[in-house]
């Protein structure tokens, strides 16, 4: 059972929440140019925009929109996502300045889009035929759907990978969709707690309590409560990829940052992070059917 967290955990523990996402890139920080100013209390040699805009700016003939928001951090850094191109950037640095940090990482805006769309477009690919005979991944393995008599219960049988729904032949597409998602997230509910009780065992830590998630950009999240959020899709994968987020969202209990020490944490738990990590960024598109 969830234990409330330990006053040593909670003091390791801030105001943030910490997300793993599904394939956020590591943002690239920019140097500034010599003549941009050192300290944020000085005042820029031009106006820069609003705190957060949707900027657009052409680049040899193409056009390249962005989010632009402003904060306190020392450096322009970018990020690419799902959602496309964000810089952030001291609220003391001009347009100009930024301008010309995007330019000189021309090359790698595009490139690193163009991977984002082709990861989109793959993703978009698993359709499932909701029908008697149809396939869905669990566990990182193929289970078969059948339909059975609607006054039966639903059963699964791990040997034989199948799963029987309690529906009659007449079902359409949309009943037994919902009745595969309603067990598999049951699934996700039952297994992701027994995994973290056994993880927080061993890293010695306590949790308030998890939940599961339909994020659409997030595996797994860990607030400053203690509360662990799980994206119930996670249910798709092997048993390994459940375990990396759930030992790394548990670590966050003990550094609530992604620094040396959060990832040396997650490796006294869980040393094959490193593959299960990269299994996450690259997945192969057939692991998540568009349910």
């Amino acid at each position: 059972m969830p234990k409330p967290v330990t006053p040593r955990s909670a003091k390791a523990l801030d105001s943030r929440q910490l997300d793993l996402p599904l394939f956020v890139e590591p943002h690239v920080d920019a140097a500034l140019p010599p003549s941009s100013p050192s300290s944020p209390t000085q005042t820029p040699a031009s106006p820069f925009a609003p705190a957060t805009k949707l900027r657009r700016l052409t680049l040899n003939g193409r056009t390249l929109e962005y989010t632009l928001k402003r904060s306190a951090r020392r450096t322009i850094g970018f990020a690419i996502d799902g959602t496309g191109l964000t810089i952030t950037a001291p609220r003391w640095v001009t347009l100009a300045d930024i301008e010309a940090a995007i330019v000189g990482k021309e090359r790698w805006i595009f490139a690193k889009l163009a991977e984002w769309q082709t990861r989109a477009e793959q993703r978009a690919l698993p359709r499932i035929d909701w029908q008697d005979g149809a396939q869905i991944p669990y566990l990182g393995k193929p289970v078969r759907i059948a339909l059975a008599s609607a006054h039966g219960r639903l059963t699964f049988d791990v040997d034989a990978a199948l799963l029987a729904l309690a529906l009659p032949g007449s079902a359409d597409a949309q009943q037994i969709k919902d009745r595969v998602q309603g067990w598999l997230q049951g699934e996700a509910k039952r297994l992701f707690g027994e995994r973290l009780d056994v993880y927080a065992q061993k890293l010695g830590v306590g949790f308030k309590g998890y939940a599961l998630s339909s994020a659409a950009t997030r595996w797994g999240s860990c607030s400053s409560d203690g509360r662990i959020r799980l994206n119930w899709r996670l249910i798709h994968f092997p048993l390994s990829i459940i375990d990396y987020v759930v030992a790394h969202e548990l670590a966050h209990l003990r550094e609530m940052n992604h620094s040396p020490r959060f990832w040396q944490t997650v490796e006294s738990i869980f040393p094959e992070f490193r593959e299960a990590r990269h299994t996450l960024k690259h997945h192969p598109p057939e692991l998540l059917p568009a349910l």
